[in-house]
C-alpha cells in the first residue's frame, strides 16, 4: 500500500495513513470496499478519489491499469496536486 501500512483497517487505525487514503483508493483498485462504505473516513477518502480521477482520468489511464473510478462533480483542491503527482508517479513505477 502507497500508505505504508498493509490493510485497510489497519490504515484507518494510522492518522497519515488515513489523510493519504485517497490516494491509495484511487491508484489502488484492490480494496473491497464493501465492508467499510458506511465509514466517515472511507466514505470521504473514496469521494475525493472519485472527484481526482475525474479531473485527471487521462493522466492516470494512461500510467496505471485500473478499473475506471465513478464521475465524481466538484473542484480540486490544488494543495492536493504535489501529493497527487508524488503518488502517481511512486504508483507508475511500483505497479
Amino acid at each position: 500500500m502507497y500508505t505504508g501500512v498493509a490493510s485497510l483497517e489497519e490504515a484507518l487505525h494510522n492518522p497519515h495513513a488515513v489523510r493519504l487514503l485517497w490516494l491509495e483508493l484511487l491508484f489502488n483498485d484492490k480494496f473491497d470496499l464493501t465492508p467499510w462504505h458506511t465509514h466517515p473516513e472511507v466514505s470521504a477518502a473514496y469521494r475525493k478519489a472519485c472527484l481526482s480521477y475525474s479531473m485527471y482520468r487521462s493522466l492516470i489511464d494512461s500510467l496505471l491499469a485500473r478499473s475506471p473510478l465513478p464521475t465524481q462533480a466538484g473542484s480540486v483542491d490544488s494543495r492536493d496536486y504535489r501529493t497527487f503527482a508524488e503518488a502517481l508517479r511512486f504508483g507508475s513505477t511500483h505497479d
